[in-house]
């Protein structure tokens, strides 16, 4: 019933339906009913009289034929000869208990695929088109007459009567809905008394459904009937086709034959050979292996003995390639399963170790003593901790040395401080029990030795910081190095390997053009490359053989071979240590460089460490205001101290540090506030007891203004021994010129002295000082002037009056130090910086208002005189006698004008400053005259005034140094209109 679905025997009406074409007529000659195709290719086809007889269905139609047999289809297709059903025809010769086995692909027949019939497909597509449409312009003629046609009719219209549940693809009664459709209940249903009923309708669904079968049945054998000449073609080619394999068998059999002697004779020899060769390799693959195992079994305890002879660097190649090989070589032996991660921790725990042996490493670095000549503490020791830290990637070592670095800087100065303290009686310790307070109680001599000391350990402790750190770097640049060459060295090589590839690429086209064979030409140009490369592999076994085509060719390896692969490369650290350079450092370069610079960093660390501590040591001094009561010399001696130090750690790490030189600049300006308030106050009571007399100078005084003329602007240094005593001067010469002064100005000149010394011996304070010596200078000037000019001194000194000579004297003072103001200008100048120079617009405005203040004193001569020339003018009468009281009178205040300031004054300024006083009373005679009525015009009275005008200008020309100075007397008379 299944079967009936694969081909229906309902003819289909389409246009390619062989059953409904146009009517034939029955008389005419039917074309016989051809046979199919035979099954074999390679048999004889045949025509139909070739092969037995068959029955035909148009001249055999009212006789009895085979086709009229009501049989099935299995008993149509078992032959009851045998005893049981055969599974297929090759059973017939090769037995019955011949099974399908599969059948192992040939070695030397290729895989066809869809691929391999393209080029066909397409050939014959054009041809394919031609055919198909062909076929369909003029279909094939009808070979069936009416009554096959009459006999599909019926058959169609029996199969009709079969219900569509039957005809389903998915028919099956294990269905429910199936089984109840086909088999319904309501005909087993025996309650009621209807039992006769329901058996009958049981009986007629039996003959129904039996019905149905019939009608399949028929219809199956009818369309077997349609083919049955092809089955019978079928059965007489299986008899040929029997014969056929028979003699292929037989064939089969002596070729077997043959190739077994064939492989008996001259390969299994051969192939023995080989097989032993294959064996005795891989025997020693396997002893290889394990002596590798064993070596690597080895592993844990030479890591052992490693860590106690701290060599950490080895240990960790030991355990790199240990790890190499178990991943490459060793992969899947479960022996060492376990190992891999064994390795691992022990790992773990080196970088535990490493880091604790280089903290300890420094501390026993940085707390050895210091006047050990030693620089560097076991060289190798710390080469090897710092290649195992920058293998692991342990980058933070750095860290733990500054740490180190705080904590030793701290214990020096402690060291120190107790080891001074210790040695002076006056402290008692019992008493005095903080170590700070104890380093108080020393005075400046002593406390200055502590520091000098402190700053000796300093600058040793930062030359071994130094020594030690460029060890570190010399390790890390030759990491780096060894990096960058690595790298020069890869790029070279693919160059070369590119610059190859296109010369084998060349050589290759030209021998396809040429028509050899590749594989020859390659043959002996490839050997010496092979062997090259077979060198930088592995060891190989000593005793290997070639492999056979069918080994695979494996390099064996040992621990030691793994690791040769490992390039390394030497260098020398400035201590003379070899530094070898393993490829199997995980840094990259940006790192190196970053790390390079961090150890150049923590060297400016180290000298910033120091003078941080340096600065909390003198601030801790300097509670009590220790620092600010030092005198010049005292601070000074401490100021150079400090900036050698500042310079000795400059030249040490590269790097000026600030935080110390902030602290010396702090002090230098209290340092310089309180010396200049010290001078300034010294000044104030020095110009608050001058009672404005010509002072003698001293000789030291005189050797002062000496040295300054020379160039020397410093206070001389004090001879030791008798020195012989000279007297002391009245007059201070200066590059030729006499200047009377007072003992204030003598002062004035020391303490300048003074502050330019400060300056030479402070330069950092030279800005401050510059300020401080304005403002000195600006208060000498305005105090001066107010005790002289605006007549201070009456009530400061308690002078009766203001002379002459004590303006004259004052502006002499004045002068002197207008002439040394350009000296200290080039003195302060040399000692600024360029930016700084706008600074000195300072001495500018300082020697003008000098300048003014001593014109102010001329001026003030000159008013003098002009009021005494007002009073005794303004009673002149011209009568007898000549000359008059009035003219005598004038002449003896021009003489003790002139007493009192020729010796004060140079002779220039006297004769101009007689001049001034001349013109004053030209101008109050003339005045005089013009009230009097008095003309030039010869009379008495002209001629009484012309003596007494004589009798004046030839006093004031008698009076010393103005002898030729030019009166011009005849300006008093009004001239003529």
């Amino acid at each position: 019933m299944a079967s009936s679905h694969s081909s229906s025997p309902v003819p289909q009406g389409s246009s390619r339906d062989v059953f409904f074409k146009k009517e034939v007529d029955p008389t005419k000659h039917i074309r016989p009913v051809q046979s199919l195709p035979d099954v074999c290719p390679k048999e004889p086809t045949g025509d139909s009289n070739s092969l037995c007889v068959a029955p035909s269905l148009v001249t055999d139609q009212h006789r009895w034929t085979i086709y009229h047999s009501k049989v099935n289809l299995p008993a149509a297709l078992n032959d009851p000869r045998l005893a049981k059903r055969e599974s297929d025809f090759f059973t017939k010769t090769w037995g019955l208990d011949f099974v399908d086995t599969e059948v192992i692909p040939s070695f030397y027949l290729p895989q066809i695929s869809k691929e391999h019939f393209t080029v066909y497909q397409q050939e014959i597509s054009q041809k394919e088109k031609t055919h198909e449409r062909c076929k369909n312009i003029c279909p094939p003629k009808d070979t069936f007459d009416r009554t096959l046609l009459h006999t599909h009719d019926k058959s169609r219209t029996d199969l009709e009567q079969v219900p569509k549940i039957f005809m389903k693809p998915d028919f099956a009664l294990d269905d429910t809905l199936t089984f109840n459709s086909v088999l319904p209940w309501s005909h087993f249903n025996t309650a009621g008394g209807k039992g006769n009923r329901d058996a009958a309708s049981s009986k007629l669904l039996q003959e129904k459904l039996s019905h149905y079968l019939d009608i399949v049945e028929v219809n199956i054998a009818h369309q077997i009937s349609l083919r049955s000449e092809a089955f019978f073609h079928a059965m007489t080619s299986q008899h040929e086709l029997q014969d056929y394999l028979k003699k292929t068998s037989q064939a089969v059999k002596m070729l077997r034959d043959k190739i077994a002697q064939i492989d008996k004779v001259m390969c299994e020899g051969s192939l023995h050979i080989l097989r032993l060769a294959l064996t005795r390799n891989n025997c020693v693959k396997v002893y290889n292996k394990l002596k590798l195992m064993a070596t690597v079994h080895q592993t844990q305890p030479t890591v052992q003995v490693l860590l106690s002879t701290s060599e950490f660097v080895g240990a960790l190649d030991l355990i790199a390639t240990t790890q190499e090989v178990l991943q490459q070589e060793l992969q899947g032996i479960h022996s060492f399963r376990h190992l891999g991660s064994q390795l691992c921790e022990l790992e773990k725990l080196i970088d535990k170790m490493m880091i604790a042996e280089f903290s300890t490493y420094s501390h026993s670095d940085l707390n050895r003593p210091l006047d050990d000549d030693c620089q560097i503490l076991e060289e190798e020791r710390l080469v090897s901790l710092v290649f195992g830290l920058l293998k692991q990637r342990k980058l933070n070592f750095l860290e733990i040395y500054s740490e180190e670095m705080i904590i030793t800087a701290k214990n020096i100065i402690k060291q120190c401080v107790i080891n001074k303290v210790s040695q002076i009686e006056e402290i008692d310790t019992d008493v005095v029990a903080k170590l700070a307070d104890q380093m108080r109680m020393l005075n400046f001599p002593q406390w200055f030795d502590l520091l000098k000391d402190i700053f000796s350990k300093f600058t040793v402790f930062l030359q071994r910081v130094k020594a030690t750190l460029n060890i570190i770097h010399s390790v890390v640049l030759s990491v780096l190095d060894k990096n960058r060459r690595t790298r020069e060295l890869e790029e070279i090589s693919q160059q070369k390997s590119a610059a190859k590839d296109n010369s084998v690429d060349t050589e290759v086209a030209y021998l396809i053009h040429e028509g050899m064979f590749i594989s020859d030409a390659f043959s002996e140009s490839e050997l010496t490359p092979i062997a090259v490369d077979t060198t930088s592999q592995r060891n190989a076994s000593p005793n290997s053989e070639p492999y056979s085509s069918d080994s695979v060719s494996e390099p064996e390896c040992t621990t030691d071979s793994s690791s040769s692969k490992e390039q390394t490369s030497s260098s020398v650290t400035p201590g003379g240590v070899d530094i070898m350079v393993n490829e199997d450092m995980k840094l990259t370069d940006l790192e190196l460089e970053k790390l390079a610079n961090n150890i150049q960093e923590l060297l400016y660390s180290a000298s910033d460490i120091c003078h941080d501590r340096a600065v909390k040591f003198l601030m801790s001094r300097a509670k009590d205001g220790f620092l600010e009561k030092l005198n010049s010399m005292e601070f000074i001696t401490l100021s150079r101290l400090m900036e050698t130090f500042i310079l000795d750690t400059e030249q040490i790490c590269g790097r000026k540090s600030m935080s110390l030189l902030g602290a010396l600049q702090s002090q230098a300006n209290k340092f310089v506030n309180r010396f200049h308030e010290e001078r300034k106050t010294k000044l104030s009571l020095l110009l608050d007891n001058e009672r404005w007399k010509q002072a003698d100078v001293p000789a030291e005084f005189q050797d002062l203004v000496d040295s300054i003329s020379n160039g020397k602007i410093a206070l001389p240094e004090k001879k030791s021994g008798v020195t012989e005593e000279r007297k002391p001067a009245e007059v201070l010469i200066v590059e030729g010129q006499q200047y009377a002064v007072v003992g204030t100005v003598l002062l004035l000149i020391r303490i300048i002295l003074e502050y330019c010394q400060c300056v030479d011996n402070i330069p950092s304070v030279t800005t401050d000082m510059l300020t401080r010596l304005s403002d000195l200078l600006k208060y000498f000037n305005s105090r001066s002037c107010q005790l002289v000019l605006g007549a201070g001194a009456l009530q400061v000194v308690g002078l009766k009056t203001i002379t002459t000579k004590n303006l004259a004297l004052s502006s002499r003072c004045l002068q002197l130090i207008v002439h040394y103001i350009p000296v200290i200008r080039a003195h302060f100048e040399a000692r600024l910086q360029p930016k700084q120079y706008s600074m000195l617009r300072h001495f500018d405005h300082i020697t003008k208002d000098y300048h003014d203040h001593i014109a102010e004193i001329s001026a003030k001569l000159v008013a003098i005189m002009d009021s005494l020339f007002d009073k005794l003018l303004s009673k002149y009468e011209v009568k007898a006698p000549v000359p008059s009281a009035c003219f005598r009178n004038i002449c003896k205040q021009m003489a003790k004008m002139h007493e009192a300031i020729f010796d004060l004054l140079p002779e220039e300024q006297t004769q101009m400053l007689f001049l001034r006083i001349n013109a004053s009373y030209k101008l109050h005679l003339k005045k005089q005259l013009s009230h009097l009525n008095v003309i030039n015009d010869g009379g008495p009275q002209n001629g009484l005034v012309t003596a007494d005008v004589a009798f004046y200008t030839g006093n004031l020309q008698a009076l010393k140094g103005l002898k030729d100075l030019d009166l011009n007397m005849s300006e008093i008379w009004e001239q003529k209109r």
